[in-house]
């Protein structure tokens, strides 16, 4: 199978996850929304990009601290939810849903020795404390900790630049890792990052959020979010940020112009197992 045929099917299987994902969040209430390549994907091609290769969806902390507890014990047969905290070898601050039987191994889970299904990704945002030193300090640190995370797991680590720029941030990264093995817990992360977030409280509809995880951290007011409106995608209709233009406008600068071919890139790992049990490796 080449990798066209490949990326296709992986999709095919990502799409019956998230549309699982959906029915469950429509039968408890829950409110989310496709973040960033998704959406991009959604309002551009009313669908995946067409390179895309995985499936990336957010929720409002609280709603995603009900849906882990809803979907610990509460999937469907056949798929399972998988945080940090009941994983071995994942080194992740959101969930990821996977479809059981099958395998996306890549470099990372690899080292990691965390043994990784097709998945879809949910990201939880974040209440931001009010401006100033305090907020500063809250994403900062938030960001300290997702990636001394990552790096405690594997020392081949996804990083922004290339060439030999690229070449010496993995090379640092490599060298930290044995420097972070030998300074935290596993425990220990996750309970940092924990206290990091130190997610707001309040009227949530009067806060400013932010995911607190990604690599730049946006800040975004509950009406920039919601309420969500559904755009199609990829045959049926599924909710987007409410103010979109903006949101993506943020995330991406010039969103509706295509990227040049170059740069149209899938990133396939190095294994997958298809929930038929077909197979393919790089």
């Amino acid at each position: 199978m080449n990798n066209q045929v490949v990326l296709e099917t992986l999709q095919r299987e990502e799409l019956d996850i998230l549309l699982m994902f959906r029915d469950f969040c429509a039968r408890y209430g829950l409110e989310w929304f496709l973040e960033s390549g998704s959406c991009l994907g959604a309002i551009r091609h009313q669908g995946f990009i067409p390179w895309d290769d995985d499936v990336d969806v957010s929720m409002l902390r609280p709603d995603y601290e009900r849906f882990l507890e809803l979907a610990e014990d509460g999937l469907p047969e056949g798929y399972s939810l998988h945080v940090y905290r009941n994983t071995d070898g994942y080194p992740a601050m959101f969930a990821k849903i996977y479809r059981d039987g099958t395998v996306f191994r890549t470099r990372e889970t690899t080292e990691a020795g965390c043994a990784q299904g097709i998945f879809i990704d949910i990201f939880p945002y974040d209440a931001l404390l009010p401006a100033g030193g305090a907020r500063d300090r809250q994403c900062r640190n938030a960001q300290l900790w997702k990636s001394i995370s990552f790096l405690y797991h594997a020392p081949s680590i996804t990083v922004p630049d290339r060439g030999l720029k690229g070449a010496a941030e993995r090379l640092a990264c490599r060298m930290a890792h044995g420097l972070v093995r030998a300074l935290f817990r596993r425990d220990d992360i996750v309970r940092r990052w924990e206290r990091s977030i130190n997610s707001g409280s309040g009227n949530p509809r009067a806060s400013e959020w932010a995911l607190l995880m990604g690599q730049r951290v946006r800040v975004f007011s509950y009406d920039d979010l919601f309420p969500t409106r559904l755009v199609p995608f990829a045959g049926h209709q599924l909710p987007v940020p409410r103010d979109t233009n903006k949101y993506l406008e943020r995330l991406y600068g010039e969103w509706g112009r295509l990227p040049d071919p170059e740069d149209r890139k899938t990133h396939l790992p190095l294994e997958i197992v298809f929930s038929d049990g077909s197979a393919w490796e790089s």
